[in-house]
């Protein structure tokens, strides 16, 4: 399925609100200190690497300063990190240059903006990617990320539902999110509670598989 055509306006991102695009550095070492403190902060790059197998095409949509990549990356995976905000990846770029980061506001990301055609094995948005988006760009940002897939590849997001695990006020529900990946072509493989798998029985935050 094709992706239609992104806003005309360059509408403001929750995210944009949130923080200007300016806090790169600041976001980076809270993740720092998290790691020096024992905390492990490598779950979303375990719970892909346990979907698809090391070689495989992966997508960090939203990747900000590098994170999840960079591990994957350092696991075996062929990485390409897309962010509409230049501070963050300013830090990505500083952590490993050798990496290809771009600089994309998914409501207008096409495959052929990184120089290549739609082939990815997986699509990763973690980090509260889709409740941070400008509003009403939910179903565009799904419907482009879900172009960029091959047949059979998977998209998964984690996101936060309501109050308790966002630093907005909650903007999408599962129900929503789950229409939105269906008129892309996308079905529903299986949802979990955290990146550590376990179980989703409810609750305030999920993490969506699903299958183009």
């Amino acid at each position: 399925m094709e992706a239609h055509s992104g806003p005309t306006v360059d509408l403001m991102s929750r995210w944009n609100e949130l923080t200007g695009e300016t806090s790169g550095n600041e976001y980076a070492a809270r993740f720092a200190a998290l790691a020096r403190s024992g905390k492990d902060v490598h779950g979303e790059a375990r719970f892909c690497a346990a979907l698809v197998p090391a070689g495989a095409r992966v997508l960090d949509a939203g990747c900000g300063t590098g994170r999840v990549m960079i591990r994957l990356a350092e696991l075996g995976y062929d990485c390409v990190g897309v962010d509409r905000d230049a501070s963050m990846l300013a830090v990505a770029r500083e952590q490993a240059p050798g990496l290809p980061w771009y600089q994309v506001d998914l409501t207008e990301f096409e495959p052929d903006l990184l120089g290549s055609a739609a082939g990815f094995d997986l699509v990763v948005a973690a980090g509260n990617i889709f409740p941070l988006l400008a509003e009403s760009t939910e179903a565009t940002v799904v419907e482009r990320l879900a172009a960029a897939l091959r047949p059979g590849g998977l998209m998964v997001a984690g996101f936060g539902l309501d109050a308790a695990h966002l630093p907005v006020p909650p903007s999408i529900t599962l129900s929503e999110y789950d229409d939105y990946c269906a008129a892309a072509g996308l079905a529903l493989v299986d949802r979990f509670a955290t990146w550590d798998a376990d179980p989703y029985e409810g609750g305030g935050y999920a993490v969506s598989v699903h299958r183009r």
